[in-house]
C-alpha cells in the first residue's frame, strides 16, 4: 500500500506555473533556433514533362488555385484574404518570382514546407496552409507539384502581411500551436480495405484535404479528430461545411456511387447541386479528376461511419409567418422550384426533401436565398442554371419567412428561422 503526500493548492499551483514557464522557454529556444536555420540547399536537376503534367493534376485535386489567387488576381500569385477568428491571413505567391515567391526556393525547401509546415527560412507556417493535411502526401507526389510550380511564369506580387492580433502572430505561439496540434506523417494504407478505398482516403485526407472545411475545430483552431468530417462553419461564418458523416446533412452513404461521381465531377446529382465554397472546389478542382479517382472518392466517402446530426427539439413555426413566406415563395420562387417544391429535373433542383433545406442549420439556404444559387459552369454542365440574389429585395423577416416555409412544407420538420438568423448569415 502506497502512501500519497497531500499537496497545497499553491504548491500545485506554483509548480504548474514553473512547468509552464519551462515549457514556454524551451519552446522560444527552439523558436529563435528554426528562425535563424540556413535557406536549404538548392537542389539539381530539372523534372521531366510527365512530372509537370502530374503536379499539375496534384494541384487540381487540392484545389490550390483557389486561395493562392486573389479576386481578379493572376493565377497562383497569392494575396487571397482568408478570415478567420484570429485576423486575417495573406496566402502566398507560389510562382517562380525570385523576390515575392518561390523562385529562390528548393525542392527540399518546398518538401519541408508541405510535409512539416516550415518555409524556407525556417519560420513556422500558419495551418491554413494545410500542411497538417498535405504531410500525408508521398515525396514523390510532392516533387510532382514542385515541378508543376516551377514551371508557373514569375509574377512580382508582393502577397502583403498576415494581420492577425496578438499573441497569435507570435511564432511561440504557433510553436505551443504545433506542439498539441500537428506531427508529421505519411498516409498509411489500410490492409483490410481495397485499392480503390486506400487511394480515396489519400484523396480525401491529403491532397483533397477535405476535412480542412468539414472537420469543427476547437477554440486555438486545432481540428477536432474526435469530430473529423462532422461539419464545420467556414472562415467567416457565411457558410457550412456539412457533415460528411450524417446523410441527412452531406452524407452520401446511401448514394448510388455514380451520383457521388456525377457531383464530383459535375456539380450536380439527381437533386444535389453545390454552391458557395463547394462550388469553388469542383470548379477549380475535382472536375478534372479521372474517373478511377472520382470512384475512389467515392467508395471513401461512401464507407465513412454514419453519425447522425443531434437534433434540435422541433419547433411548429407561428402561422402568419408561414402565410407570409407561402406568399414570397409563390411570387419568387415557384414559377421555377414548382408550387410543391418538386423542381425541374436537369434545370431546377427540388426543394422538398432537399437537404440544404432541412439540414439542422439553416445557413447554408439562408446564403443561396441572399446571395443566390449558382453551381460551377464544369465540363458536363457548361451553362448551369442559376438564381438570383434576393439580399436587397426582400428584408430580413421576409427572408426569414419564406425560409421556414420551405423549412416546413411538403413534410419537412426543420425549425423555424428568425430575422436574427438572416442577420447573423449576412
Amino acid at each position: 500500500m502506497s502512501i500519497k503526500q497531500k499537496r497545497s493548492p499553491l504548491r500545485v499551483a506554483l509548480g504548474g506555473l514553473l512547468s509552464g514557464i519551462g515549457l514556454l522557454t524551451g519552446v522560444l529556444a527552439w523558436e529563435m533556433s528554426a528562425s535563424d536555420m540556413p535557406p536549404v540547399s538548392a537542389s539539381a536537376g530539372a523534372a521531366d514533362a510527365s512530372g509537370v503534367e502530374r503536379g499539375a493534376y496534384l494541384a487540381r485535386a487540392g484545389n490550390c488555385l483557389a486561395c493562392h489567387t486573389a479576386r481578379g488576381g493572376v493565377p497562383y500569385a497569392g494575396g487571397r484574404e482568408i478570415t478567420t477568428p484570429f485576423g486575417t491571413l495573406v496566402s502566398s505567391n507560389l510562382t517562380a518570382d525570385p523576390d515575392t515567391g518561390l523562385g529562390t526556393w528548393s525542392q527540399d525547401a518546398f518538401q519541408r514546407a508541405m510535409h512539416e509546415g516550415i518555409s524556407r527560412d525556417g519560420r513556422l507556417l500558419y495551418p491554413a496552409f494545410p500542411y497538417a493535411h498535405m504531410t500525408r502526401m508521398s515525396e514523390a507526389d510532392v516533387a510532382d507539384l514542385w515541378a508543376f510550380v516551377q514551371t508557373l511564369k514569375p509574377v512580382h506580387h508582393d502577397a502583403g502581411e498576415h494581420r492577425l492580433r496578438f499573441p497569435y502572430k507570435l511564432q511561440v505561439s504557433l510553436a505551443l500551436w504545433r506542439l498539441v496540434n500537428f506531427s508529421p506523417e505519411r498516409h498509411q494504407a489500410d490492409a483490410g480495405q481495397s485499392r480503390a478505398f486506400n487511394r480515396g482516403s489519400y484523396l480525401v485526407n491529403g491532397v483533397a484535404h477535405c476535412g480542412a472545411c468539414h472537420t469543427p475545430r476547437d477554440a486555438w483552431g486545432g481540428a477536432r479528430l474526435d469530430a473529423r468530417l462532422s461539419g464545420a462553419t467556414m472562415p467567416g461564418d457565411k457558410w457550412l461545411a456539412p457533415s460528411l458523416l450524417d446523410p441527412a446533412a452531406a452524407g452520401v452513404q446511401d448514394w448510388p456511387a455514380a451520383d457521388v461521381v456525377s457531383l464530383l465531377a459535375g456539380g450536380q446529382a439527381h437533386d444535389a447541386v453545390v454552391m458557395g465554397p463547394m462550388a469553388e472546389v469542383v470548379f477549380n478542382g475535382t472536375q478534372y479528376l479521372d474517373e478511377a479517382d472520382l470512384d475512389a472518392m467515392a467508395e471513401y466517402l461512401q464507407a465513412l461511419p454514419r453519425q447522425p446530426t443531434e437534433a434540435l427539439p422541433f419547433l411548429l413555426a407561428p402561422q402568419d409567418q408561414m402565410e407570409i413566406g407561402q406568399a414570397l415563395y409563390d411570387k419568387h420562387c415557384a414559377a421555377c422550384h414548382g408550387e410543391t417544391g418538386q423542381g425541374a429535373p436537369g434545370a431546377y433542383p427540388a426543394l422538398a426533401g432537399n437537404r440544404t433545406v432541412t439540414m439542422a442549420s439553416p445557413l447554408n439556404l439562408l446564403q443561396a436565398i441572399l446571395s443566390g444559387g449558382f453551381a460551377p459552369a464544369t465540363k458536363a454542365h457548361p451553362r448551369p442554371y442559376g438564381m438570383p440574389p434576393f439580399r436587397t429585395l426582400l428584408n430580413d423577416r421576409e427572408i426569414a419567412a419564406v425560409a421556414t416555409f420551405l423549412r416546413q412544407s411538403w413534410e419537412h420538420q426543420a425549425r423555424p428561422v428568425s430575422p436574427q438568423d438572416v442577420q447573423a448569415a449576412r
